[in-house]
């Protein structure tokens, strides 16, 4: 049943199935993954749409450059890809026209229009003299010879723009001064948009995987507590503790880590080629040459980090599990002396997770670098060929620029996809985990709709009940028995004759196989689990009691006053004990509650039954670990807490049960011997045997001679 708590590995790297399962848990955040969407599209707009203002701000306000072509020949079919239109600026009979609506032309159109005289490719800056400032006139008044001027336009050639003095030069291009610092106030409205979104976006994400992470969390441990005892004896509690918390964080990183990052990754991949060919669709395609190297490295890296991550995994599990049960062990360590044989074994563990980890570490030690390597290639095949179109001006400076920052741009998200990869690939080993769990189903049916009847007489049946553990090995066979209202019943046997499992059955904790219990009449499957579990109230030979104060220990969740948690100690005389220490009923009890002593942690537990008054009370041997005074103590508590109730006692010290009103003796599952305890003695049978053993003496009657049918019983 948990072979799917010890998978290591998982079958499938990525499982659309359990994926879309993790998914369907952010319903109820609709609003938070909505924003986050939102967010998520303003991040990616925002951070594409700044090489763009770069590009525009280069291209229309740093490097302003025109061509001229000749006006009379404006409609010739020759100069038809340049689109010119009546609303281009012209002076003289030449329409001027940005250098960058060259790129319609191929290399030899463009060449055989400059030899007809059509075409001008020398750069030009048009300056307007529109507008009151006086200094764009004043210089051209003052180097009329060096423009060529219509109405308010005119032109220079930028060879001899840049041998101006600097004042007339920024004089000539004060707007566009202007336009770069409003597009820097634009650039860094941009930024910030885009840092506030991306915060917006990782926020709104991690929330929703953490408000999942605790949904998750609630309904693990719902499920897990309402699991029946077989189940939970199949599972050690550090596996389950660990899917709890390790393996739903697992699931947190999916949301904020993997499905939020690709999501990010992809739009900007897929947003920065859509850029690019919308930019330049020549340069575009050529940078799309570039990027199956790219892919295949990805691939193999991709394979390399997933079995590195497998090995990895393996031997952190293994060296986990040494240093716990070691640690947990460490007492018959010393003890036999094997304090440098462990040291020695978790060595070798220790150098295979050093080894496995170095693995994973290189396989991201070369990828990065590689990648590097790729977006470097790409660059400079772009630098290249970008630069031999701009040099015959098929496309500006600004859009190649542009290029080298959306090829950065799109690199990053390479890399950050692959090292998430093993991220992916852990969240789906946890969410297979954890849904495997939440789909185990063994708990104790709870369909009863019958009620105990009122007023409660607490008779118990045992109707030839067959109980096994595991299928085919009994435990208890064709057992029954009767426990009368307000009767004390005391059960006993060796070890493994089934008395402990009396008490989990009665309240169970377990479920018959044959054969049926009764309660006043009423089958035990037939009542309500709480009702049930109310009126049947088991104490335990292993005492548990939880972190905090010894008050909430009685209390265990339940709404009882000061008073009521007293009187309870008082009943079991606990009370001695509890006020002596340093808060009394305040005092917190450390993990285990190892701050007092066993025979204090039983009375604590003795207080917390006779606090919650249930009507049948069961004792498993709970007097085993309380001292011969602590035991005469409790004694008198327990007459009274047992006064009108019906009890069963499952004894270890046979003197403890000496004034029960009945005496049943198991042997092998089955009831063998049934009295009081002198009648039972007398008999000379498996119970004067048990008897004989834990006193170590030969038992005689009142004449002084050996009881009836002893001499059968020894041998």
């Amino acid at each position: 049943m948990s072979d799917f708590f010890e998978k290591d590995e998982v079958t499938k790297v990525y499982d659309p199935a359990l994926a879309a399962r993790m998914v369907r848990y952010m319903k109820p955040y609709f609003g938070l993954v909505a924003a986050s969407l939102l967010a998520l599209a303003v991040s990616t707009g925002t951070e594409l749409l700044m090489p763009v203002l770069v590009q525009r701000t280069v291209d229309e306000a740093i490097v302003v450059s025109y061509v001229r072509a000749a006006r009379d020949m404006a409609a010739s079919p020759e100069l038809a890809a340049l689109e010119l239109t009546g609303e281009d600026p012209a002076i003289g009979e030449w329409i001027y026209l940005r250098e960058r609506r060259l790129s319609g032309l191929s290399r030899t159109e463009r060449d055989a229009l400059v030899a007809r005289g059509v075409l001008d490719i020398e750069s030009r800056y048009l300056v307007s003299l529109a507008g009151p400032d006086t200094d764009r006139a004043r210089v051209l008044a003052e180097r009329a010879e060096l423009f060529e001027s219509e109405g308010d336009l005119a032109a220079i050639k930028l060879s001899e723009l840049r041998e101006l003095p600097p004042a007339d030069a920024r004089a000539l291009r004060a707007k566009d001064s202007s336009r770069i610092k409003s597009n820097m106030f634009v650039y860094l409205a941009l930024l910030a948009a885009s840092l506030a979104a991306t915060f917006a976006q990782t926020f709104a994400s991690s929330l929703v995987g953490q408000k999942v992470m605790k949904d998750l969390r609630m309904e693990l441990f719902g499920k897990t507590a309402r699991q029946s005892l077989a189940f939970l004896s199949k599972h050690p509690v550090g596996r389950l503790v660990t899917r709890l918390t390790s393996d739903v964080e697992t699931i947190n990183q999916f949301f904020t880590d993997v499905l939020a990052a690709f999501a990010k990754d992809f739009s900007v991949m897929a947003g920065v080629l859509v850029t690019l060919v919308l930019l330049d669709w020549k340069l575009g395609l050529v940078t799309a040459l570039t990027l199956p190297p790219v892919a295949v490295a990805t691939s193999i890296s991709r394979r390399m980090a997933r079995d590195a991550f497998r090995k990895q995994r393996q031997w952190l599990s293994k060296v986990n599990a040494y240093i716990a049960e070691h640690l947990s062990g460490v007492a018959v360590v010393r003890l036999f002396a094997r304090e440098k044989a462990s040291v020695a074994e978790f060595e070798k563990h220790d150098r295979e997770l050093l080894k496995a980890s170095l693995g994973e570490m290189y396989v991201f030690a070369t990828f990065r670098p590689l990648v590097e390597f790729f977006a470097s290639t790409s660059i400079a095949v772009i630098l290249w060929y970008g630069s031999s179109l701009h040099a015959s001006h098929a496309i500006s400076l600004g859009t190649l620029i542009a290029f080298v920052n959306l090829i950065r741009m799109f690199y990053n998200p390479v890399t950050d996809i692959s090292e998430k990869y093993t991220l992916l690939q852990s969240a789906m080993a946890g969410g297979e985990r954890v849904f495997a769990l939440l789909d185990a189903d063994e708990r104790i049916p709870d369909e009863g709709t019958r009620h105990l009847p009122r007023p409660f007489r607490g008779r118990i049946e045992f109707d030839h009940v067959w109980f096994a553990y595991k299928e085919g090995e009994w435990v208890l066979k064709d057992l029954s028995f009767t426990v009368e209202p307000g009767e004390m019943v005391a059960i006993v046997g060796y070890t493994g004759a089934g008395k402990t499992t009396i008490a989990m059955l009665l309240s169970r904790m377990w479920d018959v196989q044959k054969g049926e219990i009764r309660i006043d009449g009423v089958p035990i499957r037939d009542i309500p689990l709480d009702e049930l579990r109310r009126a049947v109230q088991p104490v335990a030979q292993d005492v548990f009691l939880f972190s905090g104060s010894i008050a909430d220990n009685i209390r265990l969740h339940g709404e009882l006053a000061a008073a009521e948690v007293e009187k309870a100690a008082r009943v079991v005389h606990a009370a001695p004990f509890i006020g002596k220490l340093p808060k009394g009923y305040d005092t917190d009890l450390s993990e285990g509650a190892t701050n007092i002593s066993t025979g204090q942690r039983q009375l604590v537990s003795f207080a917390r039954v006779v606090a919650h008054d249930p009507s049948i009370v069961v004792l498993d041997e709970a007097t085993s670990s309380v001292d011969t005074e602590t035991e005469k103590l409790l004694q008198k508590g327990l007459s009274e807490l047992l006064s009108g109730r019906t009890s069963v006692v499952i004894a270890h010290r046979l003197s403890t049960i000496r004034h029960a009103h009945r005496i049943l003796v198991l042997a092998s599952g089955r009831l063998v011997e049934e009295g009081r305890h002198d009648a039972l003695v007398a008999r000379g049978g498996v119970y004067y045997n048990l008897y004989r053993l834990q006193y170590g003496r030969e038992i005689v009657d009142d004449n002084g001679g050996r009881p009836a049918g002893a001499e059968g019983a020894s041998a």
